[in-house]
């Protein structure tokens, strides 16, 4: 669904006529309004301004409320037993957005960046040590921001540590750019943002809920005590079934990835604050 006339329409014929190419049955329909929805599984919210070169994901506050407010409206009066995966920048803050419009049980507003934030150290973890993606385990929690915490003691390659294979100079030199993630695709793009990790990463969910995978995935979930955080929408591991969070996985973090968390959920905080104030 877009507002963009013919745009959605176009893109769902295109998408259905890759059908008999790619090996799928499923009709994709294109709409520019919610009637079409009703009654939706799982909603995922990608509506908004996208980040310009230069903007941080916090400048979009705003505007991207407005946006993401409205549209959650529509999602509760339409399809009022659906999960909702959230993708629209800031993150954080726009789950909050959805949560407080939709009222929906916590299990079901989810934010997608984990996934993503994940995907991009380990692909940098990779072309550093010039090994398959496939074969590096880690991933990133906290705020989707400049203060996302990847976590460098629970990253390995084959089940071998990451820091026997990458010095510390160098891995915080991956963690950073990690973190500018998203900042360096706008500023290559030059207009719009990533768009085909982004997409992979809401797949990766919509399949773990759709068919009751149970994947522990890293996420934007309300915690309510765990890790320490109240109240607050801030990646951590969870558990995704078909009735979408099933559970918030704890892990023993150091202290210093104690430290960043909580740092993290501070300045989740802040922007929730400011969020209020709008």
């Amino acid at each position: 669904m877009d507002i963009v006339e013919g745009l959605p329409q176009g893109k769902a014929l295109d998408l259905n006529q890759s059908g008999p190419v790619v090996g799928y049955e499923a009709h994709v329909t294109g709409t520019n309004g919610y009637e079409e929805t009703a009654g939706s599984d799982i909603v995922v919210i990608t509506s908004g301004s996208p980040r310009k070169p230069g903007m941080s994901r916090d400048d979009l506050l705003e505007i991207n409320k407005s946006i993401v407010s409205d549209v959650s409206q529509q999602v509760k009066d339409r399809s009022p037993d659906a999960i909702v995966i959230v993708v629209t920048n800031p993150l954080d803050a726009m789950c909050h957005a959805a949560f407080d419009t939709t009222q929906f049980p916590r299990q079901r507003v989810i934010g997608m960046a984990g996934v993503l934030d994940s995907a991009r150290f380990r692909t940098f973890l990779a072309w550093e040590l010039g090994v398959s993606v496939r074969d590096v385990t880690g991933f990133v929690l906290g705020g989707h921001g400049d203060t996302m915490v990847p976590v460098v003691s629970y990253t390995n390659v084959a089940g071998i540590p990451i820091r026997q294979k990458i010095d510390d100079n160098r891995l915080e030199e991956i963690v950073q750019r990690t973190r500018d993630g998203g900042a360096e695709v706008g500023t290559l793009l030059q207009k719009g943002s990533a768009f085909y990790a982004p997409s992979a990463g809401v797949r990766e969910m919509v399949d773990s809920i759709v068919l009751d995978q149970k994947r522990v995935l890293p996420c934007a979930a309300l915690c309510q005590g765990e890790y320490g955080v109240d109240d607050l929408f801030v990646g951590v591991p969870v558990k995704l079934g078909s009735g979408g969070i099933e559970e918030i996985v704890e892990i023993d973090l150091d202290d210093d990835e104690k430290e960043q968390l909580q740092k993290s959920a501070g300045a989740v905080k802040e922007l929730v604050e400011a969020m209020a104030k709008l």
